[in-house]
C-alpha cells in the first residue's frame, strides 16, 4: 500500500487545488450582493508596478450593496478608483479623498440567469479538471500494474481510493453551484 500513497496524495491534492480554483473564480462573481472578494482581481499600478488591491486598502463591505476601500496610502486614491474602473466589473466608484465607496447596483434578472449559465460552465471546467487528475492516476496505476509493480488487488483498491476522492471533489464542486446559484436567484 506504500507504493500507492504517493498516487492517492497526489490526487488529492490536485483535485482540491481544481476545487479551490473554482471557489475562487465563483467568488468573484458579482451577485448584486457586496462583497470584498469582488475586488480580489483589480491589480493597481503602485510606483509603476501592479499590485493586489487588497494589499493597498483595507476593503470591506458596510451595507448589502456598498463596499468601502480605504487605502493605506492617501496618494494612491486616485490609481485605486481608476483601476476598479478599468477592470470591467460594471462598478462605478466614487472617491471622498479619504476612502472609495462603491456601490453595487442590483442585477436584472436577464444578467442573473446569464451569470447562472456563466457559474454551471466554471463548476464544469472544475468537473473536468477533477476527470483529468483521476484519469491520469488511474494511467499511472495501470501501468504500474502492467510491470508488475502492483498486485491486481492493490491495485483495484487504489482505483477504489481514486474514485473516492474524486466522488468528494465532485460532491464540493455541486455544493459550490448550489450556493452561488442560490445566491445569484435570491432578490
Amino acid at each position: 500500500m506504500k507504493r500507492i500513497e504517493p498516487l492517492t496524495k497526489d490526487a488529492d491534492h490536485r483535485m482540491g487545488q481544481a476545487v479551490e480554483h473554482c471557489r475562487n473564480e465563483l467568488a468573484q462573481i458579482r451577485t448584486g450582493r457586496a462583497s470584498p472578494a469582488l475586488l480580489d482581481g483589480v491589480k493597481v499600478s503602485y510606483y509603476g508596478s501592479p499590485a493586489p488591491l487588497n494589499t493597498l486598502a483595507t476593503i470591506t463591505a458596510q451595507e448589502a450593496r456598498l463596499l468601502v476601500v480605504q487605502p493605506f496610502d492617501k496618494s494612491v486614491i486616485f490609481d485605486i478608483e481608476k483601476a476598479i474602473q478599468a477592470a470591467d466589473l460594471g462598478l462605478n466608484p466614487n472617491n471622498d479623498g479619504n476612502v472609495i465607496r462603491i456601490p453595487i447596483p442590483a442585477l436584472t434578472e436577464e444578467r442573473r440567469h446569464e451569470l447562472v449559465k456563466h457559474i454551471h460552465n466554471l463548476v464544469e471546467e472544475g468537473r473536468v479538471a477533477v476527470r483529468n487528475v483521476r484519469k491520469d492516476i488511474n494511467n499511472q496505476l495501470r501501468e504500474m500494474e502492467k510491470s508488475h509493480q502492483l498486485s491486481e488487488d492493490e491495485g483495484s483498491y487504489a482505483h477504489e481510493q481514486i474514485q473516492k476522492t474524486t466522488d468528494k471533489s465532485m460532491e464540493d464542486l455541486n455544493s459550490l453551484l448550489a450556493a452561488k446559484e442560490k445566491e445569484l436567484l435570491e432578490q
